[in-house]
């Protein structure tokens, strides 16, 4: 199995890659990004290649699907590839940290999405926001395989819900309380995973968002922010994926 793990900046990529042996990385590049590949300790029969794709969902958009079409087109510049390493990738996470919805999601948790939302993709009319879909073209929601979210959130111990994409980051308690109205399942935001899922279902690859919360959506107070811990639980959680992962047919969707 290959797995195309997609987050935002470089300290959330290396976080991830902390989950595996350092020796196992092996960089290589595609047309417009750098991949890290890595492997669970021990091996087995998956791989993760490792994509810092930029921040917010147009970034992510665009260098997911341009690690997905290279992969599609076995165009990977690794001499080494082998049958595991090469072609289709069978799914695309979407990883980082972000900010958690109080009290659901506190801060060092572990939010994994059985939906995954842009929140502000649509317009603003005299009777409020409306999405996207309303105005009769798009789509704002992508659903990930209900059988690999159940199995994930077991080994893994994240809570389910929704989380939202924003292309801004929520700074006052009457934007936290708006988005709670309009999303009342929402557990946590960030910026990259409804990008990520628009170019994962292009390709027809299944996409998983998880999120390790770094602070309370809501006024920004730096001094409440964990970004330390939030990046240890998201390594804690990626060192225990693979047993789920390999029990997942991905033809179940």
């Amino acid at each position: 199995m290959r797995v195309l793990v997609a987050t935002a900046v470089l300290v959330e990529r290396d976080a991830v890659a902390a989950a595996f042996a350092p020796s196992a990385a092996l960089e290589y590049a595609i047309p417009g990004a750098t991949l890290s590949r890595v492997a669970p300790a021990g091996g087995g029969p998956i791989v993760f290649d490792l994509l810092a794709a930029g921040v917010g969902p147009a970034a992510a958009a665009a260098a997911t699907a341009a690690a997905l079409t290279a992969a599609a087109l076995n165009e990977q510049t690794d001499e080494q590839t082998d049958d595991r390493t090469s072609g289709p990738y069978d799914l695309v996470v979407s990883a980082g940290i972000g900010g958690g919805f109080q009290p659901e999601a506190p801060v060092g948790s572990l939010v994994l999405a059985d939906e995954i939302t842009a929140a502000d993709l649509g317009a603003e009319t005299a009777d409020g926001f409306v999405p996207v879909t309303e105005l009769g073209f798009g789509a704002v929601t992508h659903r990930p395989p209900e059988s690999l979210v159940r199995a994930v959130a077991a080994v893994t111990g994240a809570r389910t819900g929704a989380v939202l994409t924003v292309n801004t980051v929520t700074g006052s308690a009457e934007r936290a309380a708006e988005l709670r109205r309009r999303h009342p399942r929402a557990l946590a935001e960030a910026m990259e995973g409804f990008g990520v899922a628009e170019a994962a279902t292009a390709h027809g690859v299944p996409v998983l968002e998880l999120r390790a919360v770094s602070n309370p959506v809501g006024p920004r107070d730096r001094a409440a922010w964990r970004i330390g811990d939030a990046l240890a639980a998201l390594t804690g959680a990626f060192g225990k994926l693979a047993p789920a992962l390999e029990s997942w047919n991905p033809h179940d969707r």
